[in-house]
C-alpha cells in the first residue's frame, strides 16, 4: 500500500509538473505574441504608409479634389516610441492622449523646400492638412503679390498657380506676408493654388503661422486612386502618378 501510495504521489507530481509546463508554455506563447504585435505596431507606425483623400482645391493643379494618395511616414523620422496618441473625440490638444514617457525617434532626413507634406493643423491638431513647404527653419520668408522671397532673394515658384479671384477677407496677408523669420524646428507652407488656399499666410486670425516638425505626419508621394465629379467618374490617367 505504501509503495502504491508513493507511486501514485509520484505520478500526480509528474502530472502537476507537466501541467505547470503547459501553463508556462501557453503564457510564454501569449507573451511572445504580444511582443511581436507591439513590434509590428511600432514598425507600421514608424515605417508604414498612410492613405489620405484630397477634399479641397487648395493644392490645384498638383492635387485635385477626389485624389486619393499615400503618405510615407518614414520620410523624415522613424518613431520608436511615441508619447502622444490621437483619440477620436475632442478637438485640438483635447483629442490627444499624453503618455508619461518621452517620445523616442530616429531622425532620417530633414524636410526640404518643395516637399508636399501632411501635417496636423496648428489651429486644430485633430485635423490633418496637406500643403507644400516653402521656407525652412531659420529662413526669412516674404510674399509680395505673386512673388516669394527667401532671405531677400526671389525664388522661382514653378509650383504655384494663380487663377485669380477676389482676395480672401479672412486672410489680410494673402498677398503681403512678412518678411518674417521661420522659427527653429518649424516650417512655412503654402497651397499650390495660391489664390485659394488657407495656408501659413492666413492662420491664427489672419496673422499667419508655421508647422512644427513634430506635427509633420509624412511626405505625399503617389496617387493611388482618383475620383472626379464627386465620385461619378475615375481619372484613370492620375492613378499611379508620383507627386512632386
Amino acid at each position: 500500500m505504501l509503495f502504491g501510495s508513493l507511486a501514485q504521489a509520484g505520478k500526480a507530481t509528474q502530472e502537476d509538473g507537466q501541467n505547470d509546463k503547459k501553463v508556462k508554455s501557453t503564457s510564454r506563447e501569449y507573451l511572445e505574441a504580444l511582443l511581436w504585435a507591439l513590434l509590428l505596431a511600432v514598425l507600421i507606425r514608424g515605417w508604414g504608409v498612410q492613405a489620405f483623400k484630397i477634399p479641397s482645391g487648395s493644392m490645384i493643379p498638383t492635387l485635385l479634389v477626389g485624389d486619393h494618395l499615400l503618405v510615407s511616414k518614414s520620410s523624415y523620422d522613424f518613431v520608436i516610441l511615441d508619447n502622444e496618441f490621437h483619440i477620436p473625440f475632442g478637438t485640438g490638444e483635447e483629442s490627444f492622449l499624453k503618455m508619461p514617457w518621452p517620445a523616442v525617434s530616429i531622425q532620417l532626413s530633414d524636410p526640404e523646400r518643395g516637399d508636399i507634406i501632411v501635417f496636423r493643423f496648428p489651429e486644430d491638431r485633430s485635423t490633418d492638412f496637406i500643403k507644400r513647404i516653402i521656407a525652412l527653419p531659420g529662413e526669412t520668408v516674404e510674399v509680395r503679390g505673386r512673388d516669394i522671397f527667401i532671405d531677400g532673394r526671389q525664388i522661382q515658384d514653378d509650383w504655384g498657380q494663380h487663377a485669380g479671384g477676389l482676395p480672401d477677407p479672412g486672410c489680410p496677408k494673402q498677398y503681403r506676408f512678412g518678411p518674417i523669420k521661420v522659427p527653429e524646428g518649424q516650417y512655412f507652407v503654402m497651397g499650390d493654388n495660391r489664390d485659394n488656399s488657407r495656408d501659413g499666410r492666413c492662420w491664427f486670425g489672419g496673422q499667419g503661422g508655421f508647422v512644427p516638425r513634430k506635427d509633420i505626419l509624412g511626405r505625399a508621394f503617389i496617387i493611388y486612386w482618383s475620383w472626379e465629379n464627386y465620385g461619378w467618374g475615375v481619372r484613370w490617367d492620375r492613378i499611379g502618378k508620383l507627386i512632386h
